[in-house]
């Protein structure tokens, strides 16, 4: 590749930053794709264009991108991410829970990328709770007719809605931001309904009322969930790890002893993350509703824009 090119194409990259930054994401995909055109062998042009093409929904684009750059680069943090959150933007739980855990472990082995565990970390829950929603859903239709009939209809409802607004932005009735921001809006409500009719006929099982109380040495010290990921410390208290790695930059001592404290000195506690898998399987009803799983990732992946 001539030198002006990877020249041009940074150039082209800076452009494209900048108009992400201002959150003119059609702009930014433009130029990090004119940018691609000039360098296709940089594997953070395509993670760029994808992080854009998130923003605008376009779910098989970002997959595209992400798996190309994937192919440049395989230890790429942010391809996972991304290839995450849009496999389950379209309904594959099962490869984006692959995708999600594949970026928490590049994560967690770079000294680096420590600050975005905690990030990744609940985007892997998000991941486990898409999964369970399937499996759950069919148990559900398979429990009971009535519940399964009005569950339907909900989805038959929201999607006609959501093609009508889509309709309305082919038309040109309404911008392409916001028919994005409706379509938001409606699947958070449809979301709603949903778990509101699932709890309903949950309450009304006497089996569904009986785990309810999640067991103390499960839960994490400093947030008070569920773990995903525990470590152990030097006196045997476990954490979870992106939320202890955290506190230890601020102040590297043990939590609860404040001995001194380093990340090196962390040990995975296997069985505990296994004790918390099984909790989270055999309870995921209602578990998951408790645990905060709206994180604001594009709030706290801002920064990764402009890489």
């Amino acid at each position: 590749m001539p030198p002006g090119n990877e020249y041009a194409a940074e150039q082209l990259k800076t452009q494209g930053n900048a108009h992400f930054k201002n959150g003119e994401y059609e702009s930014a995909e433009s130029y990090y794709g004119q940018a691609i055109q000039k360098n296709s062998k940089n594997p953070l042009l395509f993670t760029n264009r994808a992080n854009a093409r998130l923003k605008l929904e376009k779910w098989e684009d970002v997959i595209n991108d992400c798996l190309r750059s994937i192919e440049l680069l395989e230890e790429n943090m942010k391809a996972y991410f991304y290839l995450a959150q849009a496999q389950i933007a379209i309904n594959h739980p099962n490869e984006a829970l692959s995708s999600a855990l594949r970026a928490y472990e590049l994560c967690t082995q770079s000294a680096q990328q420590t600050s975005n565990a905690a990030t990744i970390s609940a985007l892997v829950l998000k991941c486990k709770k898409a999964k369970w929603d399937i499996r759950e859903r069919e148990r559900i239709r398979r429990r009971a007719d009535l519940l399964s009939d009005l569950d339907a209809s909900l989805e038959v409802s929201y999607k006609k809605e959501a093609d009508d607004i889509e309709a309305r932005i082919e038309a040109g009735d309404i911008g392409n931001v916001e028919g994005i921001e409706e379509k938001k809006e409606l699947r958070a409500e449809w979301e709603k309904k949903r778990d509101d009719l699932r709890t309903a006929f949950a309450l009304s099982d006497p089996q569904m009322l009986g785990k309810r109380e999640v067991p103390d040495y499960l839960v994490d010290g400093i947030t008070f969930e569920i773990m995903h990921d525990p470590v152990v410390t030097k006196n045997g208290r476990s954490y979870e790890r992106a939320t202890l790695i955290e506190h230890l930059k601020r102040n590297p001592t043990d939590p609860l002893t404040r001995e001194s404290l380093t990340v090196a000195e962390l040990r995975p506690n296997i069985a505990l993350k296994e004790a918390c898998t099984e909790f989270m399987e055999e309870n995921s009803g209602w578990v998951y509703d408790c645990e905060d799983g709206e994180t604001d990732h594009d709030t706290r992946w801002a920064h990764l824009s402009s890489s």
